[in-house]
């Protein structure tokens, strides 16, 4: 990225609030993996993509001294379709591992360092060929990574809205609310098409 697109990177982020709102995927392009034939048919999907979105949801942890036993929930999206793998369900992890480990798959997301660790600690998953958008599109200039909201402000021209009320709910939930599914397949289905758009803006500069 060069200095005009990270001054327009930062310039995008000021006007947030003024931008049409993003979008999104749409709830029936989600899947919640809730048994091993999902799970199959997911990493069956997954794995015949070059690249996926890529993020986790662990439920909030509000005590002092206590320590997060998630991630709870892996999300993953292709560029039409998400997944929802919640770590309870043992066919489920067993393809994430696969998924995720895979050398040859791209994982793209946001701010994925505590993932990373996250998942070894809990799953014993080793992350595999990952690319993280917020470190990639920070500019010298600019503390700390890129989020998901400046991206989509810089590369669509929309705001992407999350909800800190969503956000900060029970990802331990075996039944994931609507506005759950929706927030946590955005988070990674996002992911994959700021890295489309980079990718395509990058070919044709």
């Amino acid at each position: 990225m060069n200095e005009t697109d990270n001054t327009a990177l930062d310039r995008a982020a000021l006007i947030d609030a003024e931008l049409p709102p993003y979008p999104g995927i749409l709830l029936a392009d989600i899947t919640l993996v809730t048994n091993g034939d999902l799970a199959a048919a997911a990493q069956k999907a997954l794995l015949a993509a070059d690249a996926i979105g890529f993020d986790t949801e662990s439920k909030p942890t509000f005590n002092k001294g206590e320590v997060s036993t998630g991630p709870h929930l892996v999300q993953l999206a292709t560029d039409t379709h998400a997944w929802l793998f919640p770590t309870s369900l043992a066919a489920g992890v067993a393809a994430l591992k696969t998924v995720l480990e895979s050398a040859t798959l791209r994982k793209i997301g946001f701010g994925l360092g505590n993932d990373r660790s996250a998942l070894h600690s809990r799953l014993g998953i080793e992350l595999a060929n990952v690319l993280d958008l917020g470190e990639i599109l920070r500019n010298p200039g600019h503390r700390g990574t890129v989020g998901a909201k400046m991206a989509v402000a810089h590369f669509f021209g929309q705001r992407l809205q999350k909800s800190k009320k969503t956000g900060t709910s029970n990802w331990a939930n075996p039944r994931l609310s609507e506005r759950q599914m929706l927030y946590a397949a955005n988070d990674a289905h996002v992911a994959i098409r700021v890295y489309r758009q980079w990718v395509r803006l990058a070919v044709n500069d």
